[in-house]
């Protein structure tokens, strides 16, 4: 009884807008992403609460769009 694994489906998220002033929680959530350095890229699975996190903290980081493979 093998599965076939399907292929995770990732999202690519950029860190651009520092969390300096902003509240503890929204630091955190930027942590708990993966996230240490401004302009860092971290790809993460495309799960709803993954999807939730980033919607907390619109203002500091960005969904990056996949780009066509040349």
């Amino acid at each position: 009884m093998s599965e076939a694994k399907k292929p995770v489906k990732t999202i690519r998220i950029q860190y651009y807008r520092s969390v300096i002033g902003h509240p503890k929680k929204h630091k955190i959530i930027v942590r708990s992403l993966g996230l240490t350095k401004l302009n860092q890229i971290v790809e993460r699975p495309d799960h709803p609460a993954i999807r939730g996190m980033v919607a907390k903290v619109p203002h500091l980081v960005r969904i990056l769009e996949d780009e066509p493979k040349a």
